[in-house]
């Protein structure tokens, strides 16, 4: 069984949530006792929330880029950036460390064309949803199209996710506001909505809604399993 190495804290929220997935997964798969071998960092979110505010992205990078190296040097085998958002930085933390990087929309991106879509939209950060780390790689590497939601829902879809979400918060008019949104994208031909944000799947689950669901803290997690146990 490979380390799992962990960047978490952005929000703890969603990193309890891929603790408890990645050990739930390994228990499943070899049963007993089992459970995984893991190593987190978890940074302070407030401080990165704030340079992400300033668009200090380099600051940002060396505050990840130190974090990979402590979990590289506490003995992981590879690394997961238990955040979408912060794929945005994923190249320059690769570039640091000798370990492997499992990239979150590469890992979505198979758990969609293995449902057999094309089409999808993007729920996430307004970082996620409008610029192109994530939603460019999975349109060029992966050959999908992706649509987002027109620019008043995206507010609604990024204020909720800090505001609330980030916060631990789960509001019922918040989850009716995503899914009349998710609706909107459905009739605008998406086939599927990916969760692009660690937090959403806390507000929105598969039983909410009849198209599916890639909710990526989920898919993440579980393809570190996969990758651990391989």
């Amino acid at each position: 069984m490979k380390t799992i190495g962990l960047l978490g804290g952005m929000s703890w929220e969603s990193s309890s949530t891929y603790y408890r997935i990645i050990n739930t997964a390994t228990r499943d798969t070899l049963g007993g006792l089992h459970s995984a071998k893991s190593i987190m960092y978890s940074v302070d979110f407030a401080e990165l929330e704030a340079l992400q505010a300033q668009g200090d992205w380099d600051a940002a990078a060396d505050l990840l880029i130190d974090a990979a190296r402590k979990v590289a040097k506490g003995g992981a085998d590879f690394i997961l950036i238990c955040t979408n958002t912060m794929h945005k930085l994923a190249d320059a933390v690769q570039r640091e460390i000798r370990l492997p990087l499992l990239h979150i929309a590469d890992a979505t991106a198979d758990k969609i064309k293995a449902a057999g879509l094309q089409t999808v939209a993007l729920l996430g950060t307004r970082f996620t949803m409008e610029e192109d780390f994530y939603k460019g790689r999975l349109i060029s590497e992966h050959g999908l199209r992706v649509l987002i939601p027109d620019a008043e829902d995206r507010q609604c879809v990024h204020d909720v996710i800090y505001d609330e979400l980030c916060a631990g918060q789960v509001e019922k008019d918040s989850k009716r506001r995503y899914l009349d949104i998710i609706t909107r994208l459905q009739e605008q031909g998406a086939q599927g909505i990916i969760l692009g944000c660690t937090e959403i799947g806390l507000l929105v689950q598969q039983a909410d809604t009849e198209v599916p669901l890639f909710d990526t803290a989920r898919i993440h997690a579980e393809a570190a399993v996969a990758y651990a146990l391989a």
